[in-house]
């Protein structure tokens, strides 16, 4: 799915975390795996700051290959970082997405808050509206 890097570091009793596409990422954890949860959490912020802020969002790994210490963003997440990414690549606005789709101000503004549930239809509708449909790679088992 979407990957982002964590670098963890002893510091005494906790570990610091920090991560290499966020340079506002700095937090703790008190284990290797609450450092973990600590620093996507901190990254989820990042992202939800930068998208309010009108800035770029690194984009994620697809792979995490060799070493090293890497979260997963949520499914929902990646989804509107992405439709962020590529509505900015495009040098549009919400506005300009609100009139293509014919939607209210509101429901725009939804697509891009981390923390409102929007669904998976809504999302496709986005997607489709710049130009880009929703495709995922779903490896099924192959009947014997």
């Amino acid at each position: 799915m979407a990957w982002y890097e964590l670098k963890l570091q002893p510091d005494g009793d906790t570990w610091l975390v920090t991560a290499p596409d966020f340079e506002e990422v700095v937090t703790y954890g008190d284990d290797q795996e609450s450092s973990c949860r600590n620093g996507l959490d901190a990254i989820l912020q990042a992202i939800a700051g930068r998208i309010a802020d009108g800035e770029a969002i690194p984009a994620p790994r697809v792979e995490t290959a060799g070493k090293g210490v890497f979260v997963q963003l949520p499914l929902i997440v990646f989804l509107k970082a992405a439709l962020y990414m590529i509505l900015r690549e495009q040098g549009q606005t919400r506005a300009d997405l609100m009139r293509t789709l014919g939607w209210h101000r509101e429901q725009i503004d939804r697509l891009f808050r981390l923390d409102h549930n929007s669904t998976l239809d809504q999302l496709e509708k986005a997607f489709a509206a710049v130009g880009t449909p929703l495709r995922f790679d779903v490896p099924f088992p192959v009947a014997a």
